[in-house]
């Protein structure tokens, strides 16, 4: 099967991760579905449809690609979280002072935001099954080792191969969820994707702490490796390869390297039986160069005038949230004299109001794009990959963010004013659950729109977002508890709120100009991939006159 469309067509049509296999049978025959024959809206590339599904998955197994994409991408904030409660106990056994195992707090940061940038590109390059093995072996061999040791250069060490195996799964999880389904339907489907890193920072301290108290601090790293090996034991042998520029639409057969242990199983049944030798007559999958993922790339995409503005923005997001979460157990314990485990529990509602926001922001999206697609005039195909370029991506995603953006930063100022005065712990919870949801909501919307940017390599650009996510948060970690010990918990709370409120204008620069910038982006890179064509044409002609 030839790679399907031209680049100029690819570029013209959105956003899909890579060639739809189903757009160069459309070419050739001709022929055009029932969603192809509506007409609508002067701009005729809105109603470009592609001929064959955008996803040959089923909605089923679509959600189960997503939701165990969502459990993967559990490990990476676990991983940091759940080892919160056990400082003090490893800084006594270990013999060093807190600020030196804060330090493995601080390393742990640094990779989680770095790894990602390797993992993205390769995954984007060689599929995202490989780069799932890569994770897991890294994951899995630093939580043993981590388990066994009893020095601190080893666990400063170890934590830093923690980080790297665990933190580029949350890219993955976007760049999966990218890679089968469609603009349209990214909102409901990605929100499923959210939940695993939205419980993670909620449960860790919980496990942790228990953990910690009655079976000691080891016991936190053997928990992450068991629960790792369970999960990875079914993704080894049933998770498919996604990346379009492999599979296409999921109907390609992948390279040999990325099929997954129950379809070579299947294959090599059929084989038996000879049921499947046209099919490997007609299609042998192509050998393809492993390359070194080059971190370069990622940070390209910070070239980006519009990805910039959304990834810094989405990054103070989070960081106000990394404010809040150093500050809160110092300052519950002083306002409400809870214990370690009462603390963690402090953090439920949050993970409670990201789970919510997962089965709601999303179809609020999708709701918001099937209302703009009528506004318009704009028939939608459903798993029907269709040209964006003119549509509204901006105005769709960020007229839900900006209302969740207000609301959050709200929310950072009205927590900080009532741990200051002690207000009953109700009202703590109260807030901490809608500042859950504006933060899920938020950073919900910034990452589909992201991917919408960059549809053919989404891990890339995700990996981007958690780079800048994860400086900023480290910064924020770092500054927030001088902040509270020179300012009060209440002014602290308010610089936070200011700073995530001082998003919204920018924000609101991208609703309002993006989509011109996206355009003229689109444009120039749809002249680049023509002198590119034009030039590896013009080689080949020289070289057959040289053969001549």
């Amino acid at each position: 099967m030839a790679e399907s469309g031209s680049n100029d067509d690819s570029n013209a049509i959105d956003n899909c991760a890579g060639e739809n296999s189903g757009e160069k049978s459309g070419e050739k025959s001709g022929e055009k579905s029932p969603q192809d024959s509506v007409q609508a809206y002067d701009a005729p590339d809105l109603n470009l449809v592609a001929s064959e599904p955008y996803s040959s998955f089923t909605v089923t197994e679509r959600r189960l690609i997503i939701v165990t994409a969502s459990i993967v991408a559990f490990f990476s904030p676990t991983s940091g979280s759940i080892y919160f409660p056990a400082l003090n106990d490893i800084a006594k056994d270990l013999g060093v002072s807190e600020s030196l195992v804060n330090l493995t707090v601080t390393t742990y940061l640094i990779l989680q935001g770095l790894a990602p940038t390797f993992v993205g590109t390769f995954s984007d390059d060689a599929g995202r099954r490989p780069a799932y093995m890569i994770c897991f072996i890294v994951f899995m061999t630093a939580n043993i080792a981590l388990a066994l040791q009893n020095n601190y250069a080893a666990l400063l060490v170890l934590r830093c191969l923690q980080s790297a195996g665990s933190s580029g799964t949350i890219a993955l999880s976007y760049a999966v969820a990218a890679d089968i389904v469609t603009s349209a339907e990214r909102g409901s489907y990605v929100a499923y994707s959210t939940i695993g890193p939205m419980v993670g920072p909620t449960l860790g301290p919980v496990i942790g702490g228990l953990l910690s108290q009655y079976l000691g601090w080891h016991s936190v790293f053997w928990f992450l490796f068991i629960t790792a090996a369970i999960v990875a034991v079914p993704l080894l042998f049933f998770f498919p390869e996604t990346n379009r520029k492999l599979v296409g639409n999921g109907s390609i057969p992948p390279p040999a390297l990325n099929v997954s242990l129950y379809a070579w199983w299947k294959q090599r049944r059929l084989r038996r039986k000879g049921d499947d030798q046209d099919e490997q007559q007609h299609y042998q999958p192509p050998a393809r160069k492993m390359r070194f993922p080059n971190p370069l790339k990622t940070l390209m995409v910070l070239r980006n005038k519009e990805a910039s503005i959304l990834l810094i923005a989405n990054g103070l997001l989070m960081a106000c949230y990394y404010g809040v979460a150093s500050f809160l157990p110092s300052v519950a314990h002083a306002a409400y004299g809870f214990n370690t485990i009462q603390v963690s529990l402090l953090y439920i509602p949050v993970g409670a109001a990201g789970i919510i926001c997962a089965a709601t922001n999303g179809r609020i999206l999708d709701w918001n794009y099937r209302r703009h697609a009528r506004q318009l005039g704009v028939p939608l195909a459903k798993n029907r990959h269709q040209n964006t370029r003119d549509f509204p991506l901006e105005a769709v995603r960020l007229e839900v963010a900006i209302p969740a953006f207000c609301m959050g930063s709200i929310s950072v100022i009205a927590l900080g004013w009532v741990l200051d005065q002690e207000v009953h712990v109700a009202a703590t919870i109260v807030i901490l659950f809608i500042l859950g949801y504006c933060i899920s909501a938020g950073a919900n919307c910034i990452n589909i729109l992201t991917v919408d940017l960059f549809p053919k390599k989404p891990a890339t650009a995700t990996a981007a977002n958690n780079l800048v996510r994860c400086s900023l948060g480290a910064v924020a970690s770092a500054v927030v508890v001088p902040m509270h010990q020179a300012m009060g918990i209440g002014w602290t709370s308010t610089v936070l709120g200011v700073i995530w409120f001082a998003c919204v204008p920018a924000l609101l620069i991208v609703k309002t100009w993006g989509g011109s910038w996206r355009r003229k982006e689109l444009d120039r890179e749809a002249k680049r991939n023509g002198e590119k064509e034009e030039q590896k044409r013009q080689a080949d002609v020289e070289g057959r006159n040289k053969v001549s």
